[in-house]
């Protein structure tokens, strides 16, 4: 059975996704030279990007024979988009219900648990 396409980034599509949120806009061959710590193949890279475009994260333009991409969405609205869904699937759409498991999940230092005290405390 084929999986169903993630409507938010991958964690492939978002190593492409930050290439191209840091260089504005590149051609493929520009982004698969920026991957040197986890290569991957030309093909995928073209493969990848094509998704992005589908899923609209990316559009392209022509240049000579190259494809250059742009991204047309911010980092911070992808960012956001995948809190959402996580709110959305594992929580009941719940801020409040991730947020005490994050805070369940992980021990804050005194400065820290000082810091999230003192944001409360501005909210009420």
């Amino acid at each position: 059975m084929a999986r169903r396409p993630s409507p938010t980034l991958t964690e492939a599509e978002y190593r492409l996704m930050d290439i191209l949120w840091d260089l504005g806009n590149a051609t493929v061959a520009e982004i698969h030279a920026r991957l040197d710590d986890h290569p991957i193949a030309y093909t995928t890279v073209l493969s990848t990007l094509t998704i992005l475009e589908r899923k609209g994260y990316v559009r392209h333009t022509v240049r000579g024979k190259a494809n250059v991409y742009k991204p047309r969405v911010e980092r911070d609205t992808a960012r956001l988009t995948v809190i959402d869904n996580v709110l959305a699937t594992f929580f009941g759409g719940s801020a409040h219900a991730l947020m005490l498991n994050l805070l369940d999940s992980e021990k804050l230092s005194p400065d820290e648990e000082r810091r999230l005290r003192a944001l409360l405390e501005a909210e009420r």
